[in-house]
Formats: structure tokens, sequence, C-alpha cells
């Protein structure tokens, strides 16, 4: 599939709003690297390989552990994530997909041990920010080409 349509030009306003979340969420208390880790797991989530080029890319630019990138997907099985990061992984993955279970009190009150109010707050921004853009890669026919 190529590209539908071209989004940014057809939809300037909307996509402007996107952007300057972006820049909002760059800004926010969580720490831009746990932001990239979520960024890439929420796409492998939703099977998003434009989106999982560019923020594995990102990943790395920035640093971060290759193995930590690798092992994403079995977060739970690894002691490379420390306690908060993993809350934060498993939020994005209830997030992701609340149809299947909502967010369940058990998980909030988990991750409120170790986020405030705003942490969360910023937390859920920022998974939502990029289940957004992964639907709108889809839909929008995105995909990554070597």
């Amino acid at each position: 599939m190529s590209q539908r349509i071209n989004y940014e030009e057809v939809s300037t306003d909307n996509i402007n709003v996107m952007y300057n979340m972006e820049k909002l969420l760059k800004q926010n208390t969580i720490d831009n690297n746990l932001q990239e880790l979520i960024k890439i797991r929420v796409s492998q989530i939703n099977g998003c390989a434009f989106c999982l080029n560019m923020h594995t890319t990102d990943a790395q630019k920035r640093g971060i552990d290759p193995k930590r990138i690798y092992l994403l997907n079995a977060w739970r099985d690894t002691n490379i994530y420390n306690k908060a990061e993993k809350l934060a992984l498993e939020l994005a993955e209830s997030i992701t997909l609340i149809s299947e279970q909502k967010v369940p009190d058990e998980l909030y009150a988990r991750v409120r041990e170790i986020y405030n109010e705003k942490e969360y707050a910023d937390l859920v921004f920022t998974i939502v920010q990029i289940n957004t853009w992964n639907r709108i890669s889809i839909a929008m026919g995105n995909e990554y080409n070597v």
C-alpha cells in the first residue's frame, strides 16, 4: 500500500495540532527516553511499521541501549526495565488495548504508587498521542519502504 493522500497538505490545521502536541509532550514530566520506548511498544501492538521505524531510529539516535529497544515486546520477562518503566509500559498496553479490558483500577493504583497525578496524566497523553499517530499513519497508508 502506498500513501493514500497527502494528509499534511490536505489537513494542515489538524496535523499542526498533532505537531504542537508533540512539542508539549517533549516538555512534560515523563523522561523522553521512556516516551520513545512507549512509542515503540504501542507501535508494535498496533502494527505500525512506519512509526516503528521512526521511533526505533529516534531511540538509537538518543543513545538508548539497543537491548532496551529489541526486548520491548518481552518487557515483562527481563530485568532491564525498572519498576516505573514496567508500569508505564503496562499502562501503555492497557490503554492501547482499551476495548479489551479498559484500564483496571488495580493497574491505576499500582501506577499511582510511582507516578503522581501530573505524571499519570502526562503518561496517558503520551500513550494516546502515539496511538493517534499510529491510527493516522495506518489509515492514510503510510508504510516503511526500504
